[in-house]
């Protein structure tokens, strides 16, 4: 059965919370495989797509989890939580090609463009203009996927909880991952328990946007 979302995108988006805690009950596989299906629709420098989630159910393995982020009971109430990680290889001359591949086989990729993509990433991750070390594109990268991903999972009633609060080295040791995944964030996935968190408020857009230059009022 396909799954169907609940919820429409501003809905989705303004309701959205970080949960406290969660129920135990089950996340059913067709709407955990929605929301990573289209959490990675995400888009991506060069659709390079970093982000590489490690899916993490089981009890035993959560508990081991949670015992590099500090023992914060999300990790163990949640059904799901992901490991979201961003891969630095992703300029290597044969990662280019699939992403080549990938892009001709859906018909949006002519020669030309690809043999830009083959002349400019090297350079970009050479030079890195736009960014202080491969990790934070990476991370950059990976974070609108994790975004995605939990709006998404709102939308079919899922809840989530960005955490950054664990030790990168034991989550590594722990879970097998290779030296150049650079571990972004952790991201239960679950139902959230009442009481919800309330809404902490947003800035005015006065007070975070500018027009045409930094410190400018800003203007619609």
């Amino acid at each position: 059965m396909e799954a169907q979302p609940i919820a429409g995108l501003k809905e989705a988006i303004e309701e959205r919370r970080a949960a406290r805690s969660f129920r135990f009950d089950p996340i059913p596989e067709e709407v955990l495989s929605e929301i990573l299906r289209l959490g990675v629709r995400a888009p991506s420098g060069y659709n390079l797509q970093p982000w590489r989630f490690i899916v993490v159910k089981e009890e035993a393995n959560k508990e081991k989890l949670r015992a590099c982020a500090f023992d914060q009971r999300q990790i163990s109430e949640a059904p799901v939580v992901l490991i979201c990680c961003g891969d630095r290889l992703v300029s290597e001359t044969d990662y280019i090609e699939s992403v080549i591949k990938l892009g001709t086989e859906a018909g949006a990729m002519n020669e030309a463009f690809a043999n830009y993509m083959r002349a400019q990433i090297p350079v970009l991750f050479q030079y890195h203009p736009s960014f202080e070390s491969v990790e934070a594109w990476t991370n950059r990268h990976t974070m609108l996927a994790v975004a995605h991903i939990m709006i998404v999972a709102k939308s079919f009633g899922v809840d989530s909880c960005p955490m950054e609060g664990f030790v990168t080295a034991q989550v590594k040791e722990a879970f097998n991952i290779p030296e150049h995944l650079d571990i972004c964030c952790l991201l239960p996935l679950g139902y959230a328990n009442e009481p919800l968190k309330l809404y902490g408020g947003r800035f005015n857009l006065e007070q975070v946007c500018y027009s045409e230059s930094y410190g400018e009022t800003f203007k619609i």
